[in-house]
């Protein structure tokens, strides 16, 4: 009895009875949370919740859908990439079978690209990364076209277009030849400008004039033959019509022998004079 009354026995008795108390209410609050922790996966999986709160079957959708719409996106741009192949094909195949040269020169001034005719025109093999003062080095300005330009070179005449200011149509140039002889060409020059007015480059349009200027040089020559012989058939019928009317007033018959002699030597060199031109002009008949 004195030792239930005595107060150190007392007050260990009640921290004994709180530590129990404490040892069981942990014990209770430890079989809560595994509890609740081992309900948790489950509802997990009854009920998908991503941790923003929305259904991870709609992440799935998402997702999904981005990788149709990739999938999309490549197939779209490898049809670009055929069309483009396409595009360059046929503009490959149509720039080979141009019977005109065409070049086109980069912002630099150079040759990026050259069909066939232009190759053979020019005479180069490969006039990829080649400038206009290599092209046309052996060319010169013709002086019907030189205009204000005057004795410009061909580099010179051809610069605004080159850097995009202006196109330069219809100038024609003497262009010596490997070979030794000379052509005739026409060059038109048009600057290609982007959307924000840029300079994506330069195209060169080369077309053979020789032909045609050789029979104009024929034509003009054959002109100005007719135009003498019309002025020499002129002077003969003229002479012999003074020789006509000095036979008909002469009673000397020395004087008409001689007269008829000047008259039939005139006619004589007057058929021949006609038979040459025929003659000249059937054979360029002939050759064109």
């Amino acid at each position: 009895m004195n030792l239930l009354m005595n107060p150190m026995v007392v007050r260990m008795a009640m921290l004994f009875a709180a530590g129990a108390a404490a040892f069981v209410f942990g014990a209770f609050v430890i079989h809560r949370l595994r509890k609740d922790l081992v309900a948790e996966p489950e509802s997990l999986n009854k009920v998908p919740i991503s941790s923003d709160g929305l259904p991870v079957h709609a992440y799935h959708a998402v997702i999904q859908q981005l990788k149709q719409q990739k999938h999309e996106l490549s197939a779209q741009q490898l049809a670009d990439r055929r069309r483009a192949k396409a595009s360059d094909t046929l503009s490959a195949t149509v720039l080979a079978n141009l019977s005109c040269g065409v070049l086109f020169f980069n912002t630099s001034g150079l040759v990026r690209q050259a069909n066939a005719a232009a190759r053979k025109l020019l005479g180069f093999a490969s006039p990829v990364g080649m400038n206009v003062a290599d092209l046309f080095r052996n060319a010169t300005v013709r002086s019907a076209t030189a205009g204000a330009a005057g004795a410009a070179s061909v580099p010179e005449t051809l610069a605004p277009a080159l850097s995009g200011e202006s196109n330069v149509r219809g100038l024609m140039i003497d262009f010596a030849t490997r070979e030794g002889g000379t052509l005739v060409l026409e060059l038109t020059a048009s600057p290609i400008l982007g959307e924000d007015a840029s300079l994506l480059g330069t195209t060169f349009l080369i077309n053979d004039k020789t032909e045609i200027e050789r029979i104009r040089q024929e034509g003009q020559m054959h002109q100005e033959t007719s135009s003498e012989m019309a002025l020499g058939l002129r002077n003969s019928l003229t002479t012999i019509a003074g020789y006509a009317q000095q036979l008909a007033q002469t009673r000397d018959p020395e004087l008409a022998r001689q007269l008829a002699d000047d008259i039939a030597r005139e006619a004589a060199r007057l058929d021949r004079t006609t038979v040459n031109f025929l003659a000249g002009a059937k054979s360029a008949a002939a050759g064109v």
